[in-house]
């Protein structure tokens, strides 16, 4: 909706004169400064989390796919511009990284140092302000990012010449070269714009607008991927970095700051490696507006209802105007700033300000068109992806499917477990002979369990198999990683999985829901290699884990073991006891993916024979009442193929979900 005039008393009416006529004639203002009692409404637009799903399509499935993609949140945001006469737009990372073309650009294929991303070439057709970047970015490592988004960068591995990237600023004011110890992106920059304002007696005005923006990462990216960045580049924290780099920011006398934050919110005391510290960087002076990420969800929105200092309907996060637009192009956010002209610089009126999250489709099977301008640009980058991903590798005589994962449906975790394992076993005694004895167990986890909704799960039927195949049963790029573990870690790693459920309490008369949804399924390890375990969920959290043998006998406390896993995990990602990446002895220069396509191709046919068996069960657990969890409607042939005959559906909710119940006692 366009901004109307706002009514005021004692109009300067000579002021007002000149900028009607300036108005009328389509020019700027020409009077000086912009009048006391102007008053303005700026859109800040917003994309996050995107990770390189430029079209609405699923590349596992190889059909397209309307609930995501750029090309959609592309209309959105030309929308917002038709109804907003005054926007900026910018993104707040995890942009370069997460589906399958994105690996193509980065490893099959990796493009030249002429060539432009599809995801920024997308990007570039809507005309960004500005952008950060986000965790993910940094998974193909440093030569990578600093070739692709055209950044020269002074560290180990960088790139030096200035390549191809995107049309618009990237700021980052957390991460510093390891040589230097300057930002490996400058930490912030100016936008400046026209933009149409209203003086106190309604007269139009286009009057220069300048937004001086602020970018910042998560810390714990050097946990999560060490092997790119240890001893390349130093981190601190996002407040520090905000204290250090936002005076030299207000020295440009900006009209407005917002704050490019790759995190989301959480409200636990502050620490300099603080993963979602946008509670606490709104707190900092100075901040106008902040922008949010990484957390996968929409803000505002009631996940956050409840928080201290937080509207959680109008978008305010410690009175600062504040969105988060969700992830894969499902959203675009949207913050309304209205902005009063007092004593010679813009105010935001808090009160009139808000924000809100626009979904590209508002109600199911009710999603706006794709924006025609974008999938021309990536079409050939699009269809080589295709192309990749059905390469044969080999065959699968059963189906390997994370539908019901956490109730213990292994079949798409074995294989990944299986190629981890003999990778390991394979390459340890080169590197550690003294551990050639040691038993080798390997931990995966569902990676696809319903997060984004009913399709959002691995689901590989029987028949032949395809790189793609190899892609949707591992999803992230992680590298393989090894630890050295005893037996009191091991159980304190499964007790550590275990918190993915809620206890259960067997008198309840009422429902109980299994599944702990603050606790992703990504850290839902479930460990293989010859052990066995019990989890009681009618036990507390750190004493649920009632049993764990080792080929058939009991694991002792100092009993050594080790255990394969991926960079992440075993760095720290996930806050595991005793994973923080100083008891690593091997750390593999190869994709877990790229090891579970060869050991797939090795194999040529897999059949259940060469998968191991669901390592754990739950202990037996009669209950009043329903034990319940959601999964994707109609697949409760899939539990009993997968020899889960206590799973019934009991609710479809008709949006392609459903409600299943889990009987404990057998």
């Amino acid at each position: 909706m366009s901004p109307r005039p706002f009514p005021f008393a004692a109009p300067l009416l000579a002021l007002a004169a000149a900028a009607l006529l300036a108005g009328c004639a389509g020019l700027p203002w020409q009077g000086g400064r912009t009048p006391d009692g102007a008053r303005a409404s700026v859109a800040i637009l917003e994309t996050t989390d995107v990770h390189a799903n430029v079209l609405s399509y699923d590349y596992y499935k190889l059909k397209p796919d309307a609930s995501l993609g750029y090309e959609r949140t592309a209309t959105l945001i030309r929308r917002a511009r038709a109804e907003f006469p005054n926007t900026f737009l910018f993104d707040s990372g995890d942009t370069i990284q997460g589906s399958v073309l994105a690996d193509y650009q980065a490893l099959v294929k990796p493009v030249t140092c002429a060539q432009e991303l599809a995801i920024y070439q997308a990007m570039d057709a809507m005309g960004y302000d500005g952008g950060t970047a986000g965790n993910h970015e940094f998974n193909y490592g440093l030569r990578f990012l600093s070739q692709v988004t055209g950044t020269p960068m002074n560290v180990d591995g960088g790139h030096r010449e200035r390549c191809a990237g995107p049309r618009f600023p990237l700021v980052l004011a957390n991460v510093y070269s390891a040589r230097d110890g300057k930002p490996i992106f400058q930490p912030w920059t100016v936008v400046t714009k026209h933009i149409e304002a209203y003086t106190a007696d309604g007269s139009k005005l286009s009057v220069p607008l300048k937004v001086g923006i602020i970018g910042f990462t998560p810390p714990p990216i050097m946990d999560w991927d060490k092997q790119n960045l240890a001893g390349k580049v130093t981190v601190s924290g996002v407040i520090e970095a905000a204290q250090k780099y936002l005076p030299e920011l207000q020295a440009q006398h900006p009209d407005l700051v917002v704050a490019i934050l790759h995190g989301g919110l959480d409200t636990a005391p502050y620490t300099p490696d603080m993963e979602n510290a946008g509670w606490h960087l709104a707190g900092v002076p100075g901040i106008d507006a902040l922008l949010l990420g990484h957390s996968h969800a929409e803000f505002p929105g009631p996940r956050y209802a409840g928080l201290k200092d937080v509207d959680a309907q109008r978008g305010l996060v410690r009175g600062v105007p504040a969105v988060m637009a969700d992830f894969f192009g499902k959203d675009l956010g949207v913050i309304r700033l209205v902005l009063d002209r007092k004593e010679g610089r813009w105010v935001v009126d808090h009160a009139e300000s808000h924000s809100e999250v626009r979904r590209i489709c508002p109600q199911k099977n009710a999603c706006v068109p794709a924006d025609p301008a974008i999938a021309p640009r990536v079409r050939q980058a699009h269809e080589a992806a295709i192309a990749y991903v059905n390469t044969p590798i080999g065959e699968s005589a059963l189906r390997m499917s994370s539908h019901f994962a956490d109730e213990g449906n292994m079949t798409a975790l074995a294989p990944v477990n299986a190629a981890q394992a003999d990778y390991v076993r394979s390459e340890l005694p080169r590197s550690h002979p003294e551990l050639a004895n040691v038993p080798v167990l390997s931990a995966a986890a569902a990676f696809r369990t319903g997060f984004g909704g009913p399709d959002d799960y691995t689901d590989v039927a029987p028949g032949p198999l395809t790189l793609r195949s190899a892609a949707d049963l591992y999803f992230y790029p992680n590298t393989l990683a090894a630890v050295k573990i005893d037996g009191t870690g091991l159980k304190a790693w499964l007790e550590k999985s275990a918190e993915r459920f809620n206890r259960i309490d067997p008198a309840k008369a009422g429902e109980q829901a299994l599944i702990n949804s603050r606790y992703t399924g990504y850290n839902f390890d479930q460990i293989q290699g010859g052990i066995h375990y019990v989890i009681d969920v009618s036990k507390p959290v750190g004493q649920r884990i009632t049993t764990l043998t080792f080929q058939g006998k009991p694991v002792e406390p100092s009993q050594p073991f080790v255990v394969v896993t991926n960079n992440y995990r075993a760095s720290g990602g996930g806050h595991f006891p005793g994973l923080d990446g100083s008891n690593i002895v091997l750390a593999a220069p190869d994709g877990t993916r790229e090891i579970l396509a060869k050991w797939l191709e090795r194999h040529k046919r897999i059949g259940a024979k060469d998968l191991e068996p669901t390592s754990w069960q739950f202990a037996p657990l009669k209950t009043r009442g329903p034990v319940v969890f959601t999964d994707a409607s109609g697949k409760q042939a899939v539990a009993r193929e997968a020899g889960l005959g206590n799973i019934r559906q009991l609710k479809d909710h008709g949006d392609g979900t459903a409600t299943y119940a889990i009987d404990l006692s057998h």
